[in-house]
């Protein structure tokens, strides 16, 4: 079972910064009702996402395999949140890095996404390099499926439930 809440944090800080935006660990109760109360998004985007608290819940039950962490702009402000994640291989596949992330809607449209998701490819080849990083989107969810593909990531042809999967070696 691998640590990678423990090899991401066992990068160098600098790590966590690029292009304009940075994440930063949970570390408190201000990070926390920012993630979970703060950060918010359109009616729409509700039905793509978990909320924050399912993310945090997770890291709670299994901190090994979860890093929750605040998204922050170029001037160290909360723009969003971010779950970097393990999943062990089981019966459907092999083991594989990931995350969930959202942007709260006042910071839309400026780029944080894109940027926030280079980012999280940069941390988790880091910490995992031989992983593929495998995520998932609602079928419906065609910006997602847009930002992926632009960002390398190839369409598997299994579903999670009902959501397409996307995948970088």
């Amino acid at each position: 079972m691998a640590n990678i809440s423990e090899k991401l944090l066992s990068l160098p800080s600098a790590a966590f910064s690029g292009d304009g935006v940075s994440f930063r660990p949970i570390r408190d109760e201000d990070d926390l009702w920012y993630a979970t109360e703060e950060c918010r998004l359109t009616a729409q985007q509700r039905e793509f996402v978990n909320p924050a608290s399912f993310s945090i819940g997770r890291a709670y039950l299994r901190p090994w395999a979860n890093l929750p962490c605040v998204i922050l702009n170029e001037g160290g402000e909360p723009i969003g949140f971010i779950n970097l994640s393990y999943h062990a291989g089981g019966k459907l596949g092999s083991s594989k890095t990931g995350w969930s992330y959202f942007i709260d809607v006042d910071s839309q449209g400026k780029g944080y996404g894109r940027r926030a998701a280079k980012l999280a490819v940069a941390l988790l080849k880091a910490a995992e390099p031989s992983l593929p990083i495998v995520l998932s989107a609602e079928q419906d969810n065609l910006k997602a499926h847009r930002l992926y593909l632009s960002l390398g990531f190839s369409r598997l042809d299994e579903l999670d439930g009902d959501d397409f999967q996307f995948s970088l070696d």
